[in-house]
């Protein structure tokens, strides 16, 4: 269903967690979000014709968000033109020291992403204007891209820090700040008021298809805003 609906990724990467031994608070938090999605059974990504090629994205962490690891949560949301196209939900592998550490490392996660799909999208013959936006709200991880010299001796941070400077030099990204309340990528890595998660549903693309209806060959979808 994550694969489907980028509204639940938060809440399905959350449940999977204990899906060894889930308790009663556990099956409560499951049955909340079912009757989430049977309220809104018709939702879904809308794609835009006469859509563009420029590819954005937006990237966050939650710091430590795991009470048992500290380890923290990317999230990350990819648009083809104005279509959402990738994201993804994920804890990260090591234990972050700092906020500006655990979004760095969001960062190259989603560099990595966007080399993958403009490989899959030179393979199909589209050409993606240079370089990508990628928005994060993290001033300090925006500095290190930007900074020649890095001190911190941990290896695996090394590797990230390079990667993503390596390819801001290239001309491949182009990393920039965003408001926290402007942040899309808040929508797979934290809880959200229902207000600002009903605003980034629209914006991540997600519309209710209120009918559908076949004509021969063509269809034709009246959305609801």
């Amino acid at each position: 269903m994550s694969f489907t609906r980028p509204d639940v990724s938060f809440g399905a990467q959350q449940l999977s967690q204990f899906v060894h031994q889930p308790g009663q608070v556990h099956m409560d938090a499951a049955l909340h979000l079912v009757r989430y999605l049977k309220s809104c059974p018709n939702q879904g990504l809308f794609f835009p014709s006469g859509n563009s090629s420029s590819l954005t994205a937006h990237c966050d962490a939650d710091w430590a968000s795991c009470v048992d690891s500290r380890r923290s949560l990317t999230g990350y949301c990819v648009f083809l033109g104005k279509a959402l196209v990738s994201w993804k939900t994920k804890k990260q592998t090591t234990v972050a020291r700092s906020t500006a550490e655990a979004e760095y490392r969001s960062l190259g996660t989603t560099v990595c992403e966007l080399q993958w799909i403009c490989y899959l999208l030179h393979d199909l013959d589209v050409s993606v204007p240079m370089p990508i936006p990628i928005f994060c709200d993290n001033q300090a991880a925006i500095h290190i891209v930007a900074n020649p010299v890095f001190h911190e001796r941990t290896r695996h941070l090394e590797i990230d820090c390079h990667l993503v400077r390596d390819k801001f030099k290239a001309g491949f990204i182009l990393p920039s700040h965003i408001s926290g309340k402007s942040q899309l990528a808040d929508m797979f890595t934290k809880l959200l008021p229902r207000n600002i998660f009903g605003s980034f549903l629209s914006k991540l693309g997600l519309v209710v298809f209120s009918q559908v209806h076949l004509e021969g060959r063509m269809i034709k979808d009246t959305l609801e805003e």
